[in-house]
């Protein structure tokens, strides 16, 4: 019964190529517009993909091609594209009430005081939520609120980590194409080792990369002479996103919650990529029993609509003076709505989506291995977060070259089927579809990457 209400959300043809060429005539024109007039600043430009209508995890491009998305817009569409709820939800609030600037309106505090009953322990009925569009914006607040509550300056962050592209934001995250050319920062960031098990730096004969790494940030913070004197934050992700869908095990977030006790540092979870139910918790820090001071989302609460934020403790909020960051567009009443019917469907009994998450991204990294592809170093993941680390050679793991992903991905969108790397090689394929996805469609669009990789 389940399958079939969720099979219903989608175009049911997926994947379906009409086209002989691909991209199709209507699609190429698309993309030469679009190169002739839009940034490629922004980050999947320059595929040759073209969305038209959406359906759950299914879109078409302007030429009638019907694809299967194990994307999720980046991890956004929790719950499908255009869900009906959604519509409906978005359809009622618009005939009330969209924009109400920054003062109270009944959708944000509502919503508010959602979040407040579905944050992890420690957050949990005692926390304040500052309202941004973006992940990129949430991290932003989240430094400035650190260093103001704090009174120190200093921020630690991880290596591979992607904790947005502005200025505080953009100083945390460490990929190459984010910050060349682009400095200086916001000065202050000391990077440390993230457990990255598959591509760690030190041996773990006798350590495990949770352990070296968790035990690195306690050094940093706790020891003398290390220039880690002044920290406000250590900002986390619970699972790596950009950097490859890394997944620590739950000891590294013990040991860094420890290091910041001790310290009197703050620490500071990022789950604008890993929240919102993708982990099979609606946190990913939930899989460590961690207690975070601050809390950033984004993406899978919003979903078709901008909606992100910072969550920090009451007391912290406290030490915020009122209106030292005004922020005109958050919480705008239709995201608001989305936002709470999203989390609604998420929380959903009947659908179990959560739970399911789990079982079902266990058994999609089963089939990935029983591919048995020459090329795939490393399968991994939480729950609907699945990384596919592709590599030339599975003892000296050399990344997969360039031409051979071009190849892949050519074969993928060629066939309907729409998955984006990362990675600090780009070489690490997500399987990060909405929760939604039909168990049909997803092991169909599987199958096509297994011959994708055939043809390597």
């Amino acid at each position: 019964m389940i399958e079939t209400e969720l099979e219903a959300l989608s175009f049911p043809d997926a994947p379906k190529m009409v086209t002989a060429e691909f991209p199709g005539p209507k699609a190429a024109a698309a993309l030469a517009q679009s190169a002739r007039t839009e940034s490629m600043a922004r980050g999947g430009g320059r595929m040759p993909v073209v969305m038209d209508q959406a359906r759950g995890v299914t879109f078409k491009d302007p030429d009638g091609n019907t694809f299967i998305d194990l994307s999720a817009g980046v991890g956004v569409s929790s719950v499908g594209r255009c869900h009906p709820k959604v519509l409906a939800a978005m359809r009622e609030q618009s005939e009330s009430l969209m924009h109400a600037m920054e003062v109270n309106s009944t959708k944000r505090t509502e919503l508010a005081t959602k979040l407040s009953e579905i944050m992890p322990e420690g957050l949990r009925g005692n926390c304040i939520t500052y309202f941004t569009q973006g992940g990129s914006d949430a991290l932003e607040a989240a430094v400035k609120f650190a260093k103001r509550v704090t009174g120190r300056h200093q921020v630690i962050a991880f290596h591979g980590g992607y904790h947005g592209v502005w200025q505080a934001s953009g100083a945390l995250t460490t990929g190459t194409a984010y910050r060349k050319g682009y400095g200086p920062f916001m000065g202050g960031v000391i990077h440390a080792p993230y457990p990255y098990a598959y591509r760690f730096p030190f041996d773990t004969t006798h350590k495990s990369a949770e352990q070296i790494a968790g035990e690195y940030v306690d050094y940093l913070l706790n020891t003398p002479y290390t220039a880690a004197d002044d920290v406000a934050a250590v900002i986390v992700e619970p699972v790596q996103g950009e950097g490859g869908y890394v997944p620590p095990a739950p000891e590294f977030l013990q040991l860094l919650r420890k290091a910041c006790d001790r310290s009197g540092a703050l620490l500071i979870v990022d789950e604008v990529q890993a929240g919102a139910g993708r982990t099979g918790k609606m946190w990913a820090v939930e899989h460590s029993g961690v207690k975070p001071d601050m809390l950033t989302f984004g993406k899978g609460i919003g979903g078709d609509v901008p909606m992100a934020g910072l969550v920090m403790r009451s007391d912290l909020a406290a030490k915020i003076p009122d209106g030292s960051a005004p922020n005109t567009f958050a919480a705008n009443s239709v995201s608001a709505a989305v936002a709470l019917t999203n989390i609604a469907i998420l929380q959903d009994p009947a659908l179990n989506l959560l739970e399911r998450a789990h079982a079902l991204g266990q058994e999609a990294q089963e089939r990935i291995r029983g591919f048995n592809s020459p090329f795939v170093g490393e399968v991994r993941g939480r729950g609907l977060m699945i990384g596919i680390e592709l590599v030339e050679d599975k003892v000296t793991k050399e990344p997969l070259k360039g031409e051979r992903l071009g190849q892949l991905m050519g074969y993928l969108t060629s066939h309907g089927v729409l998955m984006i790397p990362c990675g600090r090689y780009t070489n690490v394929m997500r399987v990060m579809p909405s929760l939604t996805i039909p168990r049909k469609l997803l092991f169909k669009a599987l199958d096509v990457f297994g011959e994708g990789l055939a043809k390597l």
